[in-house]
């Protein structure tokens, strides 16, 4: 299935594998046509710019059939709901697309950016701010729940093109327009969630001049302090510039202030505490809202590290019995652990074998790359670590000598050691069952009478021996207990 996605900056299209509650892009490409550069101005889309997203719309349609797409969704936003020539560009897009184009209210365009929010990052708390081409939709979101929700022109182009390129008339655009938005007070001390390619190009800047260790935008954290500071250099200094500005597409390099000073407005007047950066919006929301009620209720990180079990596991089963393994050993130890702490060791378990087919000597660290980069939803940049390290310890052993230190950072001393103990029960684990099924069912592994005991029932009590002890060894030692293997 896919998405063409016809915005007041880009035309994009993205084809997913499926409708899933982790939907997998397969493919996705964007043109910056600028539809959206002369509409306030004007009341038209730019000519050259319309002739610019009908190409784009062939060449998205012969993808489409090329790679077999069952169902397409085709929306418009901002620029073509409000140009006076927009209708008639949809009727010739319509044609060129072979499908029928959904032109997205203000408030339903809310609605979608906010949801993919939803859909996207594990119980969301503050206000989703979708800043796209033309306009800017501001939704306050808590957990599921939607409240509020407005849209306003102040977009980049949208901005652009109403203060006439001038900076100080866009300041006094967005702040008369931010003043009177009574519901973003609610924002204060809570997170202010980023939508847009602007603002994905504003924030991937910061992460490069910061020189952040893992290069992924989904749920990328700025205190909102910092956040100001950064959105006051922009505004004030020449984008080219700007340190490690190659990173940012040469198109949207003019709307980085405009993106700035809505940010900077937007910290003034909501207070939040964090900036967190949403890959998934409209898109997603779509995707999202057109799950079956069941399908929305599933952890989107536990579906993503399932598919990727099923994808690259010796055995996926074992993966599910590692984990009520795991349940068993960490009930019995006293370690403390939260709930999310417990989902966390609960992906990693399913995670834990996706690197064997990699050379033995290079296991651990291809587990670590493939996992902290890959494309999930529903965990923040410490989860990320946190499931990469897990396995990585399953692989080289308890000890990080060789360990990038930039993953470390990410996460606290609590996760690191939590990663360790889980990565030393799994180095026990895969020793005894060979990542085959029916096992580990069979051979808990628990503390008791103030012992790490690993219980080798009958018929299995050949399966031990002295690496199987050693490893146990290294584990008891890790959690403080003494270590024995009991068989039969």
């Amino acid at each position: 299935m896919a998405v063409i996605d016809i915005g007041s900056n880009s035309v994009r299209l993205v084809v997913y594998e499926g409708l899933t509650r982790s939907p997998t892009p397969i493919f996705n490409e964007k043109v910056l046509a600028g539809l959206g550069r002369e509409v306030l101005s004007t009341g038209l889309l730019a000519a050259d710019a319309v002739e610019r997203a009908y190409q784009s719309l062939q060449r998205f349609r012969m993808l489409c059939e090329t790679m077999g797409v069952k169902r397409l969704w085709v929306i418009a936003t901002a620029a073509c709901r409000d140009a006076k020539n927009g209708p008639e560009f949809i009727r010739q897009a319509e044609t060129i697309c072979g499908a029928k184009i959904d032109v997205l209210s203000g408030k339903r365009e809310a609605t979608y950016s906010a949801l993919g929010v939803v859909s996207g990052i594990y119980k969301p708390d503050g206000i989703v701010g979708d800043l796209g081409g033309g306009s800017l939709e501001l939704v306050d979101v808590r957990g599921t729940r939607l409240k509020g929700g407005t849209t306003l022109p102040l977009g980049g182009l949208a901005l652009q093109d109403l203060s006439a390129r001038s900076l100080k008339k866009a300041e006094k655009i967005v702040d008369q327009a931010l003043r009177d938005v009574r519901f973003l007070k609610a924002g204060t001390g809570r997170s202010f969630y980023a939508v847009g390619g602007t603002w994905r190009a504003l924030t991937r800047l910061h992460m490069r001049q910061t020189g952040y260790p893992l290069h992924v935008m989904q749920n990328y954290v700025i205190p909102a302090r910092d956040a100001l500071e950064f959105a006051r250099l922009v505004r004030r200094v020449n984008a080219d510039t700007l340190s490690q500005i190659e990173s940012v597409n040469e198109f949207r390099r003019p709307l980085l202030s405009y993106a700035a000073i809505v940010l900077e407005h937007i910290i003034r007047y909501a207070k939040p505490r964090l900036i967190v950066v949403s890959a998934a919006g409209v898109r997603e929301g779509l995707l999202y809202s057109a799950l079956a009620e069941r399908e929305r209720k599933r952890d989107p990180l536990i579906e993503a590290a399932m598919e990727l079990n099923v994808l690259r596991s010796r055995s996926p089963a074992h993966g599910l019995e590692l984990i009520a393994w795991t349940d068993r050993f960490m009930a019995s130890t006293g370690i403390d652990e939260t709930v999310d702490e417990k989902r966390l060791r609960h992906a990693a378990c399913l995670l834990g074998d996706i690197g064997w087919r990699a050379h033995p000597d290079y296991r651990g660290e291809q587990s670590l790359n493939v996992i902290s980069h890959a494309n999930f939803l529903g965990v923040d940049h410490p989860g990320r670590a946190y499931l990469a390290l897990a396995v990585y310890f399953r692989h080289v052993g308890l000890f990080d000598g060789e360990l990038s230190p930039g993953v470390r950072e990410l996460v606290t001393a609590r996760m690191i050691d939590r990663a360790r103990v889980l990565g030393g029960a799994m180095r026990v684990a895969y020793l005894i069952s060979a990542a085959m099924p029916g096992i580990l069912p069979s051979t808990p592994m628990v503390v008791r009478r103030g012992q790490l005991q690993l219980l080798l029932g009958p018929g299995h009590a050949e399966l031990g021996g002295e690496r199987v002890g050693n490893r146990l060894r290294q584990l008891a030692r890790l959690i403080g207990r003494e270590p024995l293997v009991v068989a039969g």
